[in-house]
């Protein structure tokens, strides 16, 4: 990665001062300057850059996976896509989340395996329970506090493989699970575990459902919400002892799914409850372990509150990063081939740990 500073594109001089992340931002001393974030010329809304995240083509730098069943809970297993370098127990190994109704084809988690392949990483890209096509693999539902699955595949993968360091990281849902398996982990991870990385954490889930209802977030909100309907029409036909088909009608809000699909399957009291319970947030002060977290305030729809922000500022074990703009984990910038300025400063991070 290029440490030259790239131009203002065309910036204001106020733009330039708000889109830029100084490198006073990085506390540890593990960390590593970073380029400033300048958004393309024709990509400075936030909404085109999560649109455009979608759209843009990508190149992918990783070879045929060793596909591998994890056991997380007693009748629950996850898929995980592995890259092994040759010499796989002297190299870092990272492990990557998705977010809501992705999966390890996701864009950014190919994006970023990439990135980390060609650095001479091992890459392990997780599917998170029910997804990617192996709801036949669990009879329960994800979430997005389900972050004792990740914390299932990383302690399996130092046991079983001696992987003598591993890094995590997570996008928007993936973010927030990474980050709040750090917060409970603490300073009782396992010490292999070096780095924790979060792009855009879902973190503060009832501000964020409350964003994402906005009308100018419509769009995302019913994409969202057909994707879960069809993956709730085929979990229903897989175990309908335990399923229902949820009613098109009464699901108009992620937060009337969270209230009628996520409380009532998980065991959360109501939508509320599901928010306060699997947010990250209130565990952002037992951080103990390198972490970086970028977000965008351009964000449209996954808000990080003036108070979480303010406790990811105190803990100085974390690197915050908030740029003036940057989209939903999209951040795509003015250099580089790809311009996928979030995915290189994970690798990087990780790279440095």
């Amino acid at each position: 990665m290029s440490k030259k500073t790239p131009s203002n594109d065309g910036l204001s001089p106020a733009e330039s001062v708000q889109s830029r992340s100084p490198t006073t931002d990085y506390r540890s001393p593990t960390t590593p300057v970073v380029d400033d974030f300048v958004p393309r010329r024709w990509l400075r809304g936030g909404h085109l850059q999560t649109i455009a995240a979608n759209f843009l083509p990508r190149k992918n730098l990783l070879p045929p996976p060793e596909r591998r069943l994890f056991s997380v809970e007693e009748g629950v297993q996850v898929r995980c896509d592995c890259h092994w370098q040759a010499d796989r127990n002297t190299r870092m190994t990272v492990i990557i989340v998705h977010g809501l109704e992705g999966s390890s084809d996701s864009q950014y988690v190919i994006g970023t395996a990439g990135k980390a392949w060609q650095a001479g990483m091992n890459v392990v890209r997780m599917n998170v329970r029910n997804c990617g096509g192996t709801e036949e693999l669990s009879a329960k539902l994800y979430h997005s506090g389900v972050s004792g699955d990740v914390g299932a595949v990383v302690k399996e993968l130092i046991e079983q493989d001696r992987l003598p360091r591993v890094a995590i990281a997570g996008f928007s849902m993936g973010g927030n699970m990474v980050l709040k398996l750090a917060g409970e982990w603490g300073s009782s991870a396992p010490v292999e575990v070096k780095a924790f990385g979060a792009v855009c954490p879902g973190m503060d889930l009832d501000a964020s459902s409350t964003a994402l209802h906005r009308w100018s977030n419509r769009i995302y909100e019913l994409r969202f919400l057909l994707s879960l309907r069809k993956s709730m029409m085929r979990k229903a036909r897989m175990f309908p002892e335990i399923y229902q088909r949820p009613g098109w009608r009464v699901l108009r809000s992620m937060r009337d799914f969270d209230e009628l699909v996520t409380a009532k399957y998980s065991g959360f009291t109501s939508a509320e409850d599901y928010y306060c319970r699997a947010s990250a947030s209130p565990l952002v002060s037992r951080i103990a372990i390198p972490t970086l977290v970028i977000h965008a305030k351009d964000d449209p729809f996954v808000m990080i509150l003036p108070e979480t922000s303010a406790a990811l500022k105190s803990n100085s074990k974390i690197n915050f990063i908030e740029t003036a703009h940057g989209g939903h984990c999209a951040f795509i910038g003015s250099g580089g081939e790809e311009g996928r300025w979030a995915e290189r400063q994970i690798v990087e991070f990780f790279r440095n740990a």
